[in-house]
């Protein structure tokens, strides 16, 4: 299925909705918060796993 860009898919029931949704209306599925510092923390430790890897 394509994705529009301003909209995301509900894992639950498959429907496109509002990008800033914090749950799908039709079945109440709630989206989990993402925290950036966990994003960041996971982006470093792949980056060093490949130095280690290549060095």
């Amino acid at each position: 299925m394509v994705q529009k860009s301003n909209t995301k898919e509900c894992p639950s029931c498959a429907m496109d909705i509002d990008p800033k949704a914090e749950f799908c209306p039709i079945c109440e599925y709630h989206f989990p918060k993402r925290n950036p510092v966990y994003q960041w923390i996971a982006i470093l430790l792949a980056i060093l796993m490949l130095m280690l890897m290549l060095f």
